[in-house]
């Protein structure tokens, strides 16, 4: 834990980027916030889910940090959380159960500080499964997974988004294995944007800036109007 406690997130989205504290269903929720530049600021703000808990996953993850950091440039309002139990969040792991929970609560602060928003839900790995599990319930707007842990976790007795929807595999991922997710997404009535990533692990070891261009690419139709047009 960090000698300095954490500013409590105001009831406003904040204007520069920072950590802060957020009331949580298991106490202290630590967030991480990145506002758009104006310049380039979209009517919308996202939130990115961390790997698992248990095997090092946390909000300062590559993955994670290169989505936040190629949604930003895409003008959208980011927001990084750690799940219970994680960083200078309270609580201990609850299966996914909890981290749900969590999702919800900080989804709730970016709609009260920003209701006229589009909510994007974007997860790496069992991030990925979080948020695909809660995109309908939170009405998402779009919905990002990258390296879906199909196989690991219960994706068949998901609610599936009825939103644009893209996963991002890498075809070498030594943890998921890819032919599951394209078999999962071949069995999806309606069909998520699938980008099949070659020579590319679970990690994105040298493949981060190939991440970045596939996302952006991928989302560009997808994004909300300028914020000063909305």
């Amino acid at each position: 834990m960090s000698a300095t406690p954490l500013a409590a997130l105001p009831a406003q989205f904040p204007a520069q980027g920072g950590r802060y504290a957020l009331a949580g269903p298991a106490g202290c929720l630590e967030v991480a916030v990145g506002p758009a530049a104006p310049e380039l600021a979209r009517a919308g703000t996202a939130i990115i889910c961390h790997p698992h808990p248990q095997q090092g996953g946390s909000l300062s993850n590559k993955v994670v940090t290169m989505l936040a950091r190629t949604l930003g440039e895409s003008g959208l309002n980011v927001v990084r959380f750690n799940f219970r139990g994680v960083g200078e969040s309270d609580g201990g792991y609850d299966e996914g159960h909890g981290e749900g929970a969590d999702l919800v609560a900080v989804a709730d602060w970016v709609r009260a500080a920003l209701p006229g928003d589009a909510l994007w839900l974007a997860g790496f790995s069992f991030g990925s499964y979080v948020s695909i599990a809660h995109a309908r319930q939170l009405a998402a707007a779009a919905l990002i997974s990258v390296a879906p842990p199909v196989g690991r976790w219960p994706f068949d007795a998901l609610a599936l988004p009825d939103c644009p929807w893209l996963i991002v595999q890498g075809e070498d991922d030594e943890v998921v294995q890819p032919q599951a997710v394209y078999d999962y997404v071949a069995q999806l009535e309606a069909k998520p944007v699938l980008i099949r990533m070659p020579e590319t692990g679970h990690f994105f070891h040298r493949k981060l800036m190939d991440l970045r261009g596939a996302v952006r690419h991928a989302v560009r139709g997808w994004l909300p109007p300028p914020r000063d047009a909305a």
